[in-house]
């Protein structure tokens, strides 16, 4: 049976074009909801070009109230009924009682190679820890931030005068390779890792 994806983003969503382009033919998911914490969000437009069902939740109005904005997220999401949500560039730390609503259903991909560098600016962290090689993960989401099991990285060489946009860009080449080959494995039943480059 075709697994149900939802994928959550907050900006021009190039991560969440390539899940979507991927879920074609004989891959085992489709997307049926995109949807983002900001209105303006550029990904929202392009995914509603390409067939999909978009909504927005501005989290700006929940200010100290994540709790009611997660109400709000979770309404959209049990509407479309989606068996596994991809967060592609969502930029809002979730709560762990919305995690546990779709705990071992939920993916994320980080900017580094896990368990290195959580959070942000992880390009800039790699370069001033003086790393050779960066990367991406794909990982499960739990309730502590950038955890959970690891479903797949791909690995990226630290050249020389690198920057943390030059090296940024080369990460997001593979972001962009890795998502959907974690994502057809996982939605084929599959949690064995993929390693790439």
């Amino acid at each position: 049976m075709t697994k149900r994806v939802a994928i959550l983003i907050s900006g021009g969503g190039s991560n969440m074009i390539k899940l979507v382009e991927s879920m074609v033919g004989e891959h085992p998911a489709r997307a049926v909801l995109v949807g983002s914490n900001d209105p303006q969000a550029g990904g929202l437009k392009k995914a509603a070009e390409m067939g999909i069902d978009t909504f927005a939740v501005d989290h700006r109005p929940f200010k100290g109230d994540r709790e009611a904005f997660e109400t709000e997220l979770q309404a959209h999401l049990d509407a479309a009924k989606p068996d596994i949500v991809c967060l592609a560039g969502f930029m809002r730390v979730l709560t762990e009682n919305f995690v546990r609503k779709w705990d071992g259903k939920m993916l994320n991909i980080h900017p580094s190679l896990l368990p290195k560098y959580k959070g942000l600016h992880t390009h800039q962290r790699a370069l001033d820890a003086g790393d050779t090689e960066a990367g991406c993960s794909v990982h499960l989401v739990t309730a502590a931030l950038d955890d959970g099991p690891i479903l797949g990285q791909a690995r990226v060489r630290v050249e020389p005068g690198d920057t943390a946009d030059t090296l940024a860009a080369r990460v997001l080449v593979q972001e962009h390779k890795l998502y959907p080959a974690v994502l057809e494995r996982f939605a084929g039943g599959s949690t064995d890792p993929i390693i790439l480059g």
